[in-house]
């Protein structure tokens, strides 16, 4: 549920997420709650699939690690099953559905280019998916994505 407060929320981790043993504690400070209370509210965002994930964002290729991003031609009946196993590598950031032929896009971050080649081959035996084209990042520019509720 998206009250007031939960919009509140959203706006406060998205940007300013404190980096201390317990930052839920600060946050629920700012907003004149409880830590209990902004975790149980967190907690239920969660399980109605309002947040996906709260972790930090980092600059692949200044770990040393590199990225692509990922254009899949999935038949209908494939979806599903597809995007199991695609998300089921740590390395996915984003998988999403176009309306295109390439109709799944997403994207992969490894500590080399044949980590992502060899998961991508896993990826199409899994799944019987062979169209994958792998798009890999030259540069990278990275832009604050702030969605206000």
């Amino acid at each position: 549920m998206i009250d007031d407060t939960n919009k509140k929320i959203l706006n406060s981790i998205q940007v300013d997420f404190p980096i201390h043993p317990r930052p839920y504690k600060i946050i629920a400070e700012r907003l004149g709650l409880t830590e209990d209370d902004l975790i149980e509210r967190i907690t239920a965002m969660k399980d109605e699939y309002l947040i996906r994930r709260i972790g930090g964002n980092f600059s692949p290729d200044r770990l040393g690690y590199h990225s692509t991003l990922c254009a899949a031609q999935v038949d209908e009946e494939k979806i599903e099953r597809f995007k199991e196993v695609v998300n089921a590598f740590p390395g996915v950031t984003h998988n999403y559905r176009r309306d295109h032929k390439f109709n799944i896009w997403f994207t992969f971050i490894a500590p080399s280019v044949e980590i992502i080649e060899k998961n991508l081959s896993t990826i199409a035996e899994k799944t019987g998916v062979t169209t994958i084209l792998n798009l890999p990042a030259t540069h990278v520019f990275k832009i604050s994505a702030n969605f206000k509720v």
